[in-house]
């Protein structure tokens, strides 16, 4: 079995494109899929389920798809010892995953300062507000606001962090005084789409005893911006307060959550020195950026 036809299969498996694939890779889309024909014929079964929507993997592809990933992270342990990455400096394409609230509000300061020291490493974030898929390499390691149960992974907790009912002053200048959570139906409400939470953690309405959500967003920054314009009161995060000055908690004895974040990364990664070292660091400058964000609040 080929190696450059495995980390074609890989490509594939993980981007569901033969065009994805193609542009990752640098090759032309036909030669992708002479790859994967090829080692569909080797192996003799059907890796892929085509249709308009992509390529799925099959059963036997995803038990290829697991073999195929701990040759590849083996084969770039090796290259990162021969390449000394063990050294003082990190380098190489790392991709993080991240909500997208901790996208916009806290891996940009953290991964500009790891790069200013770094010079030679290259960051990528992807803010979605979805799980990643560590096993199909969509990101190198993940940034959760539960931490998984079930998988082949590496789940460290990195911090605590806290949210609060907001609004601005203006808009609680504007409406009806707020003294108890009873108050709270005669307000505008920002929040999650209900059916669109991807995590139970992410799920505020119990806590504050409202039932409906007029102005619903799947993403943190969404429901930001509306609450920094005055449009209504939302749960946001304590470290995102420090971006809109006249934000001000709202029943702050009454409404104060606790969540925590973890890092999780594939198990197959623990071989890999500068990621462990990357995992360590980030971790570390995540923390110290939320306990200074939240003293700023």
């Amino acid at each position: 079995m080929n190696w450059d036809d495995l980390r074609v299969f890989l490509s594939v498996g993980r981007l569901e494109s033969l065009s994805a694939a193609a542009r990752a890779l640098r090759i032309d889309p036909a030669t992708v899929g002479r790859r994967i024909a090829r080692l569909e014929e080797e192996t003799g079964t059907a890796l892929f389920a085509k249709s308009p929507q992509g390529y799925a993997l099959t059963e036997a592809g995803q038990r290829l798809m697991a073999h195929a990933a701990k040759g590849e992270a083996a084969f770039l342990a090796g290259a990162a010892e021969v390449a000394g990455q063990g050294g003082p400096g990190l380098s190489g394409q790392v991709r993080i995953g991240a909500p997208d609230g901790v996208a916009n509000f806290l891996l940009p300061q953290v991964c500009a300062s790891i790069l200013d020291e770094n010079p030679e490493l290259e960051l990528q974030i992807v803010a979605l507000p979805r799980l990643f898929n560590l096993s199909r390499r969509e990101a190198d390691m993940v940034v959760t606001v539960s931490a998984p149960t079930a998988g082949r992974l590496l789940v460290q907790k990195i911090s605590d962090y806290h949210l609060h009912l907001a609004a601005t002053e203006d808009y609680l200048a504007q409406h009806p005084p707020i003294r108890a959570l009873e108050d709270l139906g005669g307000h505008r409400m920002v929040g999650y789409i209900p059916d669109m939470i991807f995590d139970k953690e992410l799920d505020y309405l119990e806590e504050t005893g409202v039932s409906r959500v007029q102005l619903g967003s799947n993403s943190v920054s969404v429901q930001f911006h509306w609450v920094a314009g005055g449009a209504g009161l939302g749960i946001l995060h304590d470290f995102s307060l420090p971006r809109h000055p006249g934000l001000r908690r709202v029943l702050p004895e009454t409404i104060r959550l606790k969540r925590s974040f973890y890092l999780v990364r594939h198990e197959d990664d623990a071989r890999l020195d500068r990621l462990n070292r990357l995992a360590a660091l980030l971790s570390e400058r995540l923390r110290a950026e939320i306990t200074r964000q939240e003293g700023l609040s």
